[in-house]
C-alpha cells in the first residue's frame, strides 16, 4: 500500500531523480532551495510610527488598519524582490488577525524566486526572557517577531507543522534576538530549519534501510529503545522518528501509558541500537510482517530523497495501524455474543501482519471489561497454539 504524494511534492521527487548518479549533489541542491525570513513586529497607537530601532534591514512596511503596525526585516536569505513580496503577504495576514503567538500556519505563496510558488510556514512569537521581564511599557509596545520558513509545497509543510512549532519554541527560549547575537546564533539557526525540522525522518530511513522494520515495530509497540555510541544529531533523529511513528495522540492516553508499563514489565529489556559502526546494530529487536511491508515502502521511496514523501508514508502507516485496531475492537465486541465472530477475530489477527501488537493494545484497553477481556484471553491462546506472530 503505497501512499499518494502531497500535491507539488511529486514534481519535486521527479526532478530529484533526473540526472543519474550524483544523489548527494541533488539532495544538497534541493535543500539549498529553502528560505527563511525574520521580522520585528511592533504595534503602535501612533499612526505612521516607524520601527527604526536599529534592526537590521531597517525597511518598514505599513498597512492601514484600525491598529497601525510596522514590520522591520531582521534576517533573510531571500532576494530583495522576493523578500518585499513576502513582507507584503505577512502584512496582509497580520491585518486579518491570522497570526497566533507560538502557533504556526501554512500557506502557499508566490514569490520572485526560481521555484515560483512555495509552501510558507509563518508564526509570530515573543522572546521568553522578555515575557518574564517586568517593564514600564504597555503590552501594545512589547516587541514581537514573525518568522517564515519557505520550501516544498503547502501540503508538504503542513505535515511538519508541529515540528516547526517546536523549532520556534526553541528559538523563543534559547536564542537571544539582540542585534549583536543575530549573525552569530540566530541566523545559523534559521538557515538550518529544513535540515533540523524536516529531514530527521529521511536521515533515519537512509541510515537503517532494511532494519527500519524493527524501529517501526518498537514505535508501534511502545518498546523502550536505548541508543548507544551515537552522536547527538543521530540520537535526536532516532528519537524524533520514534515519536513521529508512534500512535501518541491517536489512541487513548491511558491506553498508551498502560501499554508502556506493560511492555517494560513484560520484556525487562529495551531494544538496543548500537551506532558504533557504519550501519546500526540492533539487539532485542522485534518485527512483524506489517512493519516489514511498510519498511519496503520507505526503502522504495529512498531513491528520490524527498523528506515530504517519507512523512506521508509514515502518516499512512499510522493510519493503517489505527484502522486495524478499530477493526479488531469491532470484531471483539461482536465476539462477546457470537462464536463465529470470534473466529473472524482470529482470522483477522492471523492475516493483518501485526497481530502481536494489536492484541497487546486491545488487551490493555479492555482490561476493565470482563466479557471483552475473556475474548482477548481466548485469542491469545489461539495465537500461542498456532505460533502466529
Amino acid at each position: 500500500m503505497l501512499p499518494a504524494l502531497p500535491d507539488g511534492d511529486e514534481r519535486e521527487l521527479e526532478s530529484s531523480e533526473e540526472g543519474g548518479g550524483a544523489g548527494e549533489e541533488r539532495r544538497s541542491e534541493r535543500h539549498g532551495c529553502t528560505y527563511h525570513g525574520l521580522y520585528g513586529y511592533r504595534r503602535s497607537s501612533q499612526p505612521g510610527a516607524a520601527a527604526g530601532d536599529g534592526s537590521a534591514g531597517g525597511t518598514v512596511a505599513h498597512t492601514p488598519s484600525t491598529e497601525d503596525f510596522s514590520l522591520s526585516l531582521l534576517d533573510t536569505n531571500l532576494p530583495a524582490e522576493a523578500e518585499t513580496e513576502l513582507r507584503s503577504f505577512i502584512a496582509k495576514r497580520l491585518t486579518k488577525g491570522a497570526l497566533f503567538e507560538g502557533m504556526g500556519n501554512v500557506a502557499s505563496v508566490g514569490l520572485s524566486i526560481p521555484e515560483g510558488k512555495v509552501g510558507c510556514y509563518y508564526c509570530s512569537f515573543q522572546q521568553e526572557s522578555l515575557l518574564e521581564m517586568a517593564t514600564l511599557e504597555s503590552d501594545i509596545n512589547a516587541p514581537e517577531y514573525v518568522v517564515c520558513f519557505l520550501g516544498g509545497s503547502e501540503k508538504g509543510l503542513e505535515l511538519f507543522r508541529l515540528e516547526l512549532d517546536k523549532y520556534i519554541q526553541n528559538l523563543k527560549i534559547n536564542l537571544d534576538l539582540e542585534q549583536k547575537n543575530l549573525e552569530a546564533c540566530v541566523s545559523p539557526y534559521l538557515r538550518s530549519w529544513f535540515e533540523d525540522a524536516i529531514c530527521p525522518i529521511q536521515r533515519v530511513v537512509q541510515l537503517f534501510q532494511d532494519k527500519l522494520a524493527s524501529l517501526l515495530h518498537a514505535a508501534l509497540s511502545y518498546t523502550p529503545v536505548e541508543v548507544k555510541n551515537a552522536d547527538e544529531k543521530t540520537e535526536k533523529d532516532i528519537s524524533r522518528f520514534l515519536a513521529a511513528a508512534s500512535l501518541q495522540g491517536l489512541v487513548q492516553e491511558g491506553t498508551m501509558t498502560s501499554l508502556c508499563i506493560a511492555m517494560t514489565e513484560e520484556q525487562h529489556k529495551s531494544m538496543v541500537i548500537d551506532c558504533s559502526g557504519p550501519q546500526p546494530q540492533l539487539h532485542n529487536a522485534g518485527s512483524n510482517r506489517f512493519c516489514e511491508d511498510w519498511m519496503q515502502a520507505f526503502v522504495n521511496g529512498a531513491e528520490g530523497g524527498n523528506p515530504f514523501l517519507f512523512r506521508q508514508i509514515l502518516e499512512n502507516f499510522k493510519l493503517k495501524a489505527i484502522q486495524d485496531i478499530n477493526n479488531l475492537k469491532r470484531f471483539i465486541r461482536q465476539a462477546e455474543m457470537n462464536h463465529y465472530a470470534l473466529f473472524k477475530c482470529y482470522l483477522f489477527l492471523k492475516n493483518c501482519g501485526s497481530g502481536d501488537i494489536l492484541l497487546k493494545i486491545v488487551k490493555v484497553e479492555h482490561a476493565e471489561m470482563p466479557e471483552a477481556r475473556n475474548v482477548v484471553t481466548v485469542l491469545e491462546e489461539f495465537m500461542r497454539e498456532t505460533s502466529v506472530a
